[in-house]
């Protein structure tokens, strides 16, 4: 007699095809887990850098402001007066409309980018840009901004210029894609290049959308047509920019 052998019910042939998608499936979990675990070291890597980079700002900012003190205290006790250093950094809002607006300022307004009421930009000053601002002088106001005044903006106004589209500045990742070329990965970054007139404050400068105000709460700007120093709102005025940009903020 010729014995068969018959396949047990228990033996379930299962297709090549199938075996093989398992395995591919297989590979890409334990890839997908092993990038998971990568990008979450990195992202701590990471948060932990901007935490130092952050440190390291407040710092500076810290023995800035003592050096100054120590400063104007040697001044006043040697009977002297201290001049602080030449500003470097203004922030400019504009305060009138397009009427009546001869053609140089509307072109200077243009290219600060100034192109509605309540527009704000920062602008590093050298010859050029001092020249620029007496040519706009009656349709804007200008001033030195302090730290609160340029963190501030930027944390509650700030949105970023990213291929010609208003991109909330939500996350890290939107300015290190486009300034981390240049060392800046974080706000705090933004915030100290534009605050000290870094070596990339044209990209940084750029980068930042221009800053729409509100309409000013209380202390405002009256009198638009005079100076700031007889009692109207165009013009420079110093230190006092941070009280006006504190009550359009």
């Amino acid at each position: 007699m010729v014995a068969y052998n018959v396949p047990s019910t228990n033996d379930v042939l299962v297709p090549e095809t199938l075996l093989k998608k398992q395995t591919a499936d297989a590979k890409a979990a334990a890839t997908t887990a092993a990038n998971k675990v990568e990008a979450r070291k990195a992202k701590i890597e990471k948060r932990r850098e901007i935490f130092q980079r952050a440190a390291k700002y407040h710092k500076e900012y810290t023995a800035a402001e003592r050096n100054e003190i120590r400063l104007r205290r040697q001044a006043k006790a040697a009977g002297n007066f201290y001049v602080p250093a030449q500003r470097k950094l203004v922030f400019v809002v504009r305060i009138r409309g397009i009427n009546n607006i001869a053609p140089k300022p509307r072109k200077v307004l243009q290219l600060f980018r100034l192109l509605q009421i309540n527009n704000g930009v920062f602008i590093r000053l050298n010859k050029a840009t001092s020249q620029m601002l007496q040519l706009i002088e009656p349709y804007v106001t200008y001033g030195e901004p302090n730290l609160k005044t340029i963190r501030e903006l930027i944390y509650k106004r700030g949105y970023a210029k990213v291929n010609g589209q208003r991109i909330p500045l939500h996350d890290n990742s939107v300015i290190e894609a486009s300034l981390g070329k240049y060392g800046i990965i974080c706000m705090e970054d933004l915030i100290h290049e534009i605050a000290t007139v870094g070596p990339h404050f044209k990209e940084a400068n750029n980068f930042l959308w221009t800053f729409k105000l509100s309409n000013a709460n209380g202390a405002g700007p009256k009198r638009k047509f005079k100076h700031f120093i007889i009692g109207g709102a165009a013009g420079d005025r110093d230190h006092f920019i941070n009280n006006l940009v504190q009550s359009m903020n």
